[in-house]
């Protein structure tokens, strides 16, 4: 199994809807998939289930969010509660017995089946409160406390659990713009990441702020494991996450314009510096396996690189990919619009697939 993020420091970059799709592409080219939103903005759950699915999950565990987890467990009977494990609970639901430093649930509920080969834990708007507790305890962990560490390695625990049990092939974690103590566990203890980015200024300066993260962190790991026990160590990753790479991400596609990417000009100039950029800012041994000419084609080079414009919302609201927006039950008012463009839209399945062959290709470079 590989577990991998989708990650940039700048919002509004299209990263859910590429982090979605993806997850989709893999699934049907023969892999095992879960998809975990670890996004207290929750995105990527918006973008798979019905509100009222999200309602029906979130309303099951209004109680041991806001009450507690060991008074709410105790308000129900063995069998209850055994029956309410059986059904998908959210990721803030999987962490709160570690955020409260009870224990943990001793089963792993079901994930959310978006496809016979794609699953979800599925985000909840209160997932800041663990951020909160990772943040707190941050200090015990220097100390070996096993709380601590517990609070910091529960969502690779998670990760690692829920592949062994359902035989997962790659778990893709969803994140926020944030540079905070969740997404420094999220990405610090997955495999690899890899950063999706318009062609503008503000990516430059995320990623810049992305690498001088990721060497901070790697400093404050590289600590505690000379502090801990090879025991304690057991829970963290053996190697610190690897740089898979960038892809530009939902830019505009200009024809005519003299460049290999057909991206207006400004936008060819603010992409072209993202090599560089990255090469300055992300330590080279995250990166040492990529040659340059790798480090310096986006991931699928341009196989995801345009805008689809619309396409997107659509596959939101309908809670699929984009090729199989035209096979769903459309709504009235969408059935011309989309009819008419059904050629345009099962096209960019081919364009996901291109896209996940050179992030496999990336990742197989990785070894072990």
């Amino acid at each position: 199994m590989r577990a991998i993020s989708v990650f940039n420091n700048k919002g509004g970059v299209g990263k859910t809807t590429l982090t979605f799709h993806i997850g989709h592409a893999l699934s049907e080219m023969g892999y095992r998939v879960l998809l975990i939103d670890a996004d207290p903005q929750c995105n990527l759950t918006i973008y798979s289930l019905e509100q009222e699915r999200i309602h029906e999950i979130w309303a099951a565990e209004d109680p041991f969010i806001d009450q507690g987890f060991e008074s709410a467990r105790n308000n129900l009977s063995q069998a209850s509660f055994q029956e309410f494990l059986a059904t998908p609970r959210s990721l803030h639901f999987l962490l709160k017995p570690t955020e409260e430093g009870t224990g943990d649930i001793g089963v792993l509920p079901p994930p959310v089946r978006l496809t016979n080969s794609l699953d979800l834990l599925p985000g909840r708007l209160t997932l800041h409160l663990y951020e909160e507790k990772i943040a707190e305890r941050w200090a015990g962990v220097y100390r070996g406390d096993p709380l601590a560490i517990r609070t910091i390695t529960k969502l690779r625990e998670l990760t690692h659990a829920y592949s062994q049990k359902n035989g997962y092939d790659f778990v893709i974690v969803d994140t926020s713009p944030s540079l905070g103590s969740l997404n420094k566990i999220a990405i610090s203890t997955v495999d690899a990441f890899f950063i999706p980015a318009f062609p503008d200024l503000f990516s430059l300066y995320g990623i810049r702020n992305i690498g001088k993260a990721l060497s901070a962190w790697r400093s404050e790991f590289d600590v505690i494991y000379k502090l801990i026990s090879e025991e304690k160590r057991d829970a963290f990753p053996r190697n610190f996450v690897s740089f898979l790479g960038y892809t530009i991400y939902n830019a505009k596609k200009y024809g005519g314009v003299g460049n290999k990417w057909e991206l207006a000009h400004a936008h060819f100039n603010y992409a072209s510096q993202i090599p560089d950029t990255i090469t300055k800012y992300i330590a080279s041994d995250l990166r040492a396996y990529l040659d340059e000419q790798s480090l310096a084609a986006p991931i699928g080079a341009s196989a995801v690189m345009h805008t689809h414009n619309t396409f997107p919302a659509m596959a939101q609201h309908y809670h699929v990919p984009m090729w199989k927006v035209p096979l769903v039950d459309l709504e009235h008012e969408h059935q011309n619009t989309i009819r008419g463009a059904s050629e345009k839209y099962i096209a960019t399945k081919k364009q996901y697939t291109d896209f996940c062959n050179n992030l496999l290709a990336r990742l197989q470079l990785l070894g072990g």
